[in-house]
C-alpha cells in the first residue's frame, strides 16, 4: 500500500459509549466527507478547516445514518502530516460501522494497524520515541506512566539521543581527520580530549539505561504474587486490599488452585496483585499445577507477601520458598494475629515483617505502606517520576546498551592504543543505533514490529 491511498478506521474504543470517532486521513479525505454529511445550518458553505460542523451523515444511499459533529484538516500540519478528517458520531457499534461502511463505499480503504501513526513517522510529523510513546500512553496503568510517556511524546527523549550522537558525529569528524591527514600537524583529536568526550557520551547513556530500570514499576506496575500455605489466609488478604470480595474464601484447604490477578495502586505506584494456590503437599494434579505456578510467579515477583498463619508459624514449604527467591524481596505477613497470644515469638526468617488480622482489616494500611517502600527502594528510587523524566522502553533501552557496550569497547581500544583507523568502525556503529532509535535508519523489519503492536485506529 501506498500513502496515496486514502484511509479509514474507528479512533474510540469498541464497544458502546457516548460519542464514537471515525478518523480519515489521506488525499480523498475531504471529498469523501463532503459526499456524505448534511449540514443543520442553511448558511452552511463549505468546511472551516479545523472547526467543528454539525449534521447528518448520509449513507450511499442518501438516506441519513446519525447526527454528527465532523472537523476537516487540510494541510500537512495534521496529525498524519496529510489531509485529515474526523467524524464524531454516537458511540454505538451499529452506527459506528454503518458510517465506516460508507467511507469505503466512496474509495477509502481500512487502515492497517498502527497506520495513522505509521503515516506521521514517515511523513516527518514525530520520530519513532514519539510514536512508541502515544501506544505507552494509552496502555499507562497509573498517572506516572502517563507522565514518563508525555515526555517522550513531547520530543524529549529523541531531542537528548539526537543530541548525544551529534557529539559521537563531531567526534568521528575529529577522527576523520586525524586518519586522512596524518602528516599534518593538526591539534584535532587531543587523545585526552577524545578519552573525556567518549567517556561523558557513554555516562549520559547508561543514565538513561539505568531510568529504565528505576522507572519499571511505575511505567509497568510491579508484580507482588501472595503466597503461603493453604488457609493462611492469602485470598482474605487479597480482598482486604481490594476493598471488595474477589477471591473465594472458605475453611476448605487448596480452595484456590490457579492464580487471580487484579490490579490497584498505592499511593500512585500501580500493582499487580496475584492471589496464588497455597504451598503443600497434595496428590491432586490441578493443585499441583497450582502450587507449581506459585512458585514460578514468586520467583518472577517484584515482591512476595509471604502470609503465614501466626497460630502455626513458619513451616517447612515457606522456608524453602524464602530461600529460593531471596529473603530480600521477602515481605512477611504475620496474619491472624487476633488469634495469637501477644507474648509469642515470630520467627522473621531475616524477612521484613507486617503484623496483620486480615479477617478484620488490622493493619492493612501499614502493609499497603510497606509494600510501596520495599518495591521503590529495592529499585533504587523512593520518588515518584517527576515532569521531564526520560525513561526508555525496553526496545530503546536494549539499543541504548549496545551502543554504551561499543563505546565502552573503544574506549579499551583507544587504551591498548589501536590504530585511529580502527576505532572509527566503533564510533560509527554506535552512532548508526542511536539513529535506530529516533528511526532515522531503523530497519524495515524492525518498523512493521512496532507498527504490529498498535491497534487499528491509533
Amino acid at each position: 500500500m501506498t500513502q496515496n491511498d486514502t484511509i479509514a478506521a474507528i479512533a474510540t474504543a469498541m464497544g458502546q459509549g457516548g460519542i464514537g470517532i471515525i478518523r480519515i486521513s489521506g488525499s480523498e479525505a475531504g471529498t469523501i466527507l463532503r459526499k456524505l454529511f448534511r449540514s443543520s445550518s442553511e448558511k452552511f458553505s463549505g468546511f472551516r478547516p479545523w472547526v467543528l460542523h454539525h449534521g447528518h451523515i448520509k449513507d450511499a444511499k442518501g438516506e441519513d445514518l446519525d447526527d454528527v459533529l465532523v472537523v476537516h484538516m487540510p494541510g500537512t500540519k495534521t496529525f498524519t502530516g496529510e489531509e485529515c478528517a474526523e467524524i464524531h458520531c454516537h458511540g454505538g457499534p451499529a452506527i459506528l460501522s454503518s458510517v465506516l461502511e460508507a467511507i469505503f463505499a466512496l474509495g477509502a480503504r481500512p487502515a492497517d494497524c498502527g497506520e495513522f501513526s505509521k503515516r506521521a513517522f514517515l511523513n516527518g510529523r514525530m520520530d519513532l520515541t514519539q510514536v512508541e510513546a502515544i501506544a505507552e500512553m494509552i496502555a499507562a496503568p497509573a498517572r506516572e506512566g502517563v507522565r514518563l510517556a508525555q515526555a517522550k511524546l513531547d520530543g524529549l527523549l529523541g531531542k537528548r539521543i539526537a543530541e548525544l550522537r551529534t557529539r559521537l558525529e563531531l567526534v568521528r569528524m575529529k577522527l576523520c581527520v586525524a586518519v586522512d591527514f596524518p602528516e599534518e600537524d593538526l591539534e584535532c583529536l587531543d587523545p585526552q580530549e577524545f578519552t573525556d568526550d567518549i567517556t561523558n557520551v557513554m555516562e549520559a547513556i547508561r543514565t538513561l539505561v539505568g531510568n529504565f530500570d528505576r522507572a519499571r514499576c511505575w511505567r509497568d506496575g510491579a508484580l507482588v504474587v501472595l503466597a503461603g500455605q493453604v488457609n493462611a489466609g492469602k485470598s482474605s488478604l487479597m480482598n482486604g486490599l481490594l476493598g471488595r470480595k474477589r477471591a473465594i474464601v472458605t475453611d476448605i484447604p487448596g480452595t484456590t488452585r490457579d492464580f487471580l490477578e487484579e490490579h490497584l495502586t498505592f499511593d500512585g505506584l500501580p500493582i499487580r496483585l496475584v492471589d496464588t494456590a497455597g504451598l503443600r503437599e497434595t496428590g491432586d494434579i490441578v493443585e499441583q499445577e497450582g502450587v507449581r505456578l506459585s512458585r514460578d510467579l514468586a520467583s518472577q515477583a517484584d515482591l512476595v507477601l509471604l502470609v503465614v498463619d501466626g497460630t502455626r508459624g513458619l513451616g517447612t514449604h515457606e522456608k524453602e520458598l524464602i530461600a529460593t527467591v531471596g529473603a530480600e524481596k521477602v515481605l512477611l505477613v504475620w496474619n491472624k494475629v487476633d488469634l495469637v497470644e501477644c507474648e509469642q515469638q515470630i520467627d522473621t526468617a531475616d524477612c521484613a515483617v507486617v503484623q496483620i488480622s486480615a479477617k478484620h482489616g488490622d493493619g492493612l494500611d501499614m502493609l499497603a505502606e510497606s509494600i510501596r517502600t520495599n518495591i521503590l527502594t529495592r529499585n533504587g528510587d523512593t520518588k515518584e517520576p517527576e515532569a521531564g523524566d526520560l525513561v526508555p522502553n525496553l526496545r530503546q533501552s536494549h539499543a541504548l546498551s549496545l551502543a554504551a557496550s561499543e563505546l565502552e569497547g573503544l574506549l579499551d581500544d583507544l587504551a591498548m592504543q589501536i590504530p585511529y583507523d580502527l576505532l572509527g568502525v566503533r564510533l560509527e556503529t554506535a552512532c548508526s543505533i542511536l539513529s535506530e532509535i529516533t528511526g532515522e535508519t531503523t530497519p524495515d523489519e524492525i518498523l512493521n514490529k512496532i507498527f504490529e503492536s498498535f491497534c487499528i485506529g491509533k
